[in-house]
């Protein structure tokens, strides 16, 4: 990013709350079935049919602003939001606009290895849309079908403050509310069926400056994609301002294909909605009783959480708060720590190799090819001196390209570490024979030339060798031969 210009980032998501029905009618939310097959007359806003709010869908809007330390509005309102689209069949969308349900709030998470927290302005309810299903052939002509299936289902968009400076940073961030909305069991967190989206709102400024024009970017429904999208947009905005041209304000698309933005339409301003109250329905009114008793069956928090892991496990802040990023990554470390004993030493595998190779292999961590018990194995033999850092890493190696058995690879491959005393003090006298310089320089005091010795050790002893052992080996050789 060009130092002369800041990237001013917001976010507004889209999360599909996990109820069986529609947010104001009864008709079924499940994915995949015939087009127009769920569409309610209540979904369509039909003559004669009037909307009631789905209690399931407020209680997972409250249990959510609990976790994130929100105040639940005791009453809010539902609005009527008017815009014409083709795969909205009222004209209007009921949302919430000047009193949401849920207000203020932080959602913390992990990046470049600190704590951060993005401060939210809201999360309301509403309903979605329909969808527009382009390119259908018909008897040879390309089409554009409406799918009203979708048409009413239940939606929290919980918008961030403009806090975020970066593209990278704005992704851990959804990345930590994906997994928060997964973890409350609010939704189900389905990115290919359209369960979590992102809109992303763009601007640059000079640093000191005021905000400057935003455009939007929507429907982001991949962590990668939304990364390249803001990247792109902050780009070309700062070229079209350098070039002597102004920002206009719009909603944007991103061609994942050619990893550009482009123009959609024109950016409305909320009162080109004409926001006012549904008449169809009451203020929603959620009784103290019923925040407390949502608050009691909230599960385990991730910041309870690494609480109870960096109490409970000695492991350190920004240690707990990588283990509690996801329920999985919890779910791993508490088995693999069962597994092995050695909580402390289980956390650094975890987020030092295992995390590697699944960047590497591009996994998640709940398709790891090594299971938590099978690490923690692995993890014990390292604490109990049969494995060598090095002998370690080549048994890893083994089990994640399928072997299932620690002790099998180690007898098999001849990884078991040199703890004899003897059979290191005769590797430590040939080396010592062998390299005089190194003898030499660690005699007048270069402390560096130990490390060498020891690395020769090591490689004459295929890295078998315990290599504290080998230090001590070789400190009270070379101090009794001078």
């Amino acid at each position: 990013m060009n130092s002369n210009w800041e990237i001013v980032i917001g976010l507004e998501t889209h999360v599909q709350l996990s109820t069986a029905s529609k947010m104001f009618s009864d008709a079924p939310t499940a994915f995949g079935c015939e087009p127009n097959s769920q569409a309610s007359v209540v979904d369509l806003a039909l003559p004669g049919s009037l909307p009631v709010a789905n209690r399931g869908a407020v209680e997972r809007a409250i249990r959510f602003g609990l976790a994130v330390g929100a105040h639940v509005a005791p009453r809010s309102v539902f609005a009527r939001k008017n815009y014409f689209y083709p795969d909205l069949p009222k004209g209007y969308q009921i949302s919430q606009f000047e009193i949401p349900v849920v207000q203020g709030g932080s959602v913390g998470f992990l990046f470049d290895g600190a704590l951060r927290a993005v401060q939210l302005t809201r999360a309301h309810l509403e309903e979605d849309a329909g969808k527009s299903i382009h390119g259908i052939d018909v008897d040879g002509r390309q089409a554009t079908g409406i799918d009203l299936n979708r048409a009413g289902t239940p939606l929290l968009e919980i918008v961030t403050e403009p806090v975020m400076r970066g593209a990278a940073e704005a992704a851990a961030y959804a990345r930590a509310l994906h997994a928060l909305v997964v973890w409350l069991d609010i939704c189900d967190g389905n990115l290919q069926e359209g369960s979590f989206r992102c809109d992303a709102n763009v601007s640059v400024r000079r640093p000191g400056e005021k905000l400057g024009t935003r455009c939007e970017i929507k429907n982001l429904n991949s962590f990668r994609f939304l990364e390249r999208a803001i990247a792109y947009e902050a780009q070309r905005q700062i070229e079209l301002i350098e070039d002597g041209g102004s920002v206009r304000q719009e909603t944007r698309l991103f061609d994942p294909e050619r990893g550009v933005t482009r123009t959609m339409r024109t950016k409305e301003d909320s009162h080109d909605y004409r926001y006012f109250p549904d008449p169809d329905l009451p203020t929603l009114v959620i009784a103290p009783d019923w925040i407390e008793r949502v608050r009691v069956e909230l599960p385990e928090l991730p910041a309870q959480m690494a609480e109870r892991f960096a109490r409970d496990y000695t492991l350190g802040e920004v240690d707990a708060a990588y283990l509690t990023q996801s329920r999985s990554h919890a779910a791993y470390f508490e088995a693999c720590a069962a597994a092995c004993g050695q909580p402390k030493l289980a956390a650094n595998w975890i987020m030092g190799e295992l995390a590697a190779a699944l960047n590497r292999a591009e996994l998640e961590l709940d398709s790891a090819p090594i299971a938590p018990a099978l690490l923690g194995a692995l993890v014990a033999r390292v604490a109990d001196g049969t494995l060598s850092g090095k002998t370690a890493r080549e048994v890893f190696a083994a089990l994640w390209d399928g072997e299932r058995d620690v002790d099998a690879v180690i007898e098999l491959r001849g990884l078991r570490q040199i703890s004899d005393g003897g059979a290191i003090a005769d590797a430590v006298a040939a080396v010592i024979a062998a390299n005089p310089k190194n003898v030499d320089e660690y005699r007048a005091g270069k402390s560096k030339a130990l490390n060498a010795l020891v690395g020769q050790v090591m490689k004459a002893t295929g890295g078998r060798a315990n290599p504290q052992q080998v230090g001590d080996a070789l400190r009270a050789a070379l101090a009794g031969a001078g």
